[in-house]
């Protein structure tokens, strides 16, 4: 079966071999983290081979994610050096800002065996963490043939990658049995689980790690300074509405745009931030507002302290969209009027602010629905019914507030998964203890 598995790898990895040269070109991807992706990580990483915890973390939303935990496992097994990976080099970017804790970053390897015993062999993990449902099976294999425990946090099953799953399940159960220990968000994803041959008795239902995540944003470190320089940018009198469009994918930017028109009509020199998901859409969607016939910038090309002198601005930075969240009057998270999943809703809940998404949540399925039960967000369904949602919410202060209370309230009510999550590492990775001349002393690996 692995060896299937990794046969079928590098034929993936062959056959997309012209997009990543074109990616490399194009966007300057892949060429620096190569050697990192090939297993080569930095003989300082490491040096003496100390034991560790590895976490990985996809991309931006993990990598936010993770921070709930990390700045706890680092004070919590001090004798332990803390490694952090990503895949993206947004991911990466975000890591290298957020987490001073870490001993090292880098990119995430290619699963393949010869590959992942080299990395494995740098970091001698104790505890291999993962962020969401990231199933390597062959890093999976050699942790457990090394007796390195392994976690998923943060773990979930969506709708959408349900029945694909379903479709490989005696190799996926075969896969999920070489995990010790599954902290997921809700039942939904722990039923789905099961069905595909978790063994039950090693899920935990923890609840989302995000709300908690939201305390290291607000955190002296993660926030503080970071926001109040990041809204230096944004010195938009209190009259001024402003419409924050977040994590927005093609198509979407287009029908943002298009209810700006409208509101533009409605309210006195209303600002428009978008956010496009990733970078290589920044370009896209300027030229877009310029022929829409807006006056459009770049966050990137701002004066600090002064208002911006612009309809649109375009977020071109990495790690800031939280921070400027807290500027919006209404705010549109995007990646769900197109069928992409959707994105992080608590980021802007967490400010008090009045939440807009559309239809396609299945990445977010419960935290939605739980929005959406105690009236903290307004799902849409069409571009037309964004154009008369954010103009409805600029106008009527009310509806506004009572949407920001109740979600600023939500976040709050369910914040615990940290604790639980910790509970869980600590039965596979035992808290160290004391010995002679307060020596840490950690079991000894098998």
């Amino acid at each position: 079966m692995y060896a299937i598995y990794s046969l079928a790898s590098v034929l993936v990895f062959v056959l997309a071999m012209p997009y990543f040269v074109y990616q490399a070109i194009r966007y300057r991807k892949y060429v620096g983290s190569l050697p990192e992706r090939l297993g080569f990580l930095p003989l300082s990483l490491n040096l003496d081979r100390e034991p560790s915890i590895w976490i990985h973390a996809v991309s931006v939303g993990e990598a936010l994610t993770a921070r709930a935990i990390a700045g706890e496992l680092k004070e919590r097994y001090p004798g332990l050096r803390l490694f952090v990976s990503t895949t993206t080099m947004t991911g990466q970017e975000v890591a290298r800002r957020s987490f001073q804790m870490a001993d090292g970053i880098f990119y995430f390897p290619f699963d393949l065996p010869f590959i992942v015993n080299r990395v494995l062999a740098v970091l001698r993990p104790r505890l291999f963490v993962m962020m969401e449902t990231e199933i390597w099976p062959n890093l999976l294999r050699n942790c457990r043939e090394r007796g390195i425990k392994t976690i998923v946090i943060n773990g979930r099953i969506s709708a959408r990658s349900y029945p694909r799953y379903k479709l490989v399940r005696p190799m996926f159960k075969r896969v999920l049995g070489m995990v010790d220990r599954f902290c997921v968000q809700g039942e939904e994803s722990a039923g789905r689980l099961i069905a595909l041959g978790a063994p039950a008795d090693r899920i935990t239902i923890t609840g989302s790690l995000k709300f908690d995540s939201l305390h290291a944003i607000e955190g002296p470190v993660g926030f503080g300074r970071g926001a109040e320089r990041v809204l230096r940018f944004f010195r938009v009198p209190a009259g001024r509405a402003v419409i924050v469009a977040g994590s927005t994918m093609p198509g979407e930017s287009e029908m943002v745009l298009a209810s700006f028109e409208r509101i533009r009509t409605l309210a006195p020199h209303p600002l428009l931030i978008i956010a496009p998901r990733k970078p290589e859409h920044f370009d896209a969607v300027e030229l877009a507002a310029r022929h829409a016939g807006f006056r459009t910038v770049r966050r990137s090309t701002l004066t600090i302290d002064e208002e911006p002198k612009a309809d649109v601005v375009i977020l071109d930075s990495i790690g800031e969209l939280a921070h400027v969240y807290m500027a919006a009057t209404v705010v549109f998270v995007g990646g769900s009027l197109v069928d992409v999943g959707g994105h992080n809703i608590l980021e802007p809940a967490i400010h008090g602010k009045a939440v807009v998404f559309g239809p396609h949540m299945q990445n977010f399925a419960e935290i939605a629905r739980s929005f959406l039960e105690h009236d903290a967000a307004v799902q849409i369904h069409s571009a037309r019914e964004l154009e008369e949602t954010l103009i409805d919410l600029i106008l009527n202060r009310d509806r506004r507030e009572r949407l920001g209370d109740a979600a600023r309230a939500l976040v709050e009510a369910n914040r615990g998964a940290k604790e639980r999550s910790l509970e869980a590492i600590a039965t596979l990775l035992p808290l160290p203890s004391a010995g002679p001349n307060n020596v840490v002393l950690f079991p000894a690996a098998r």
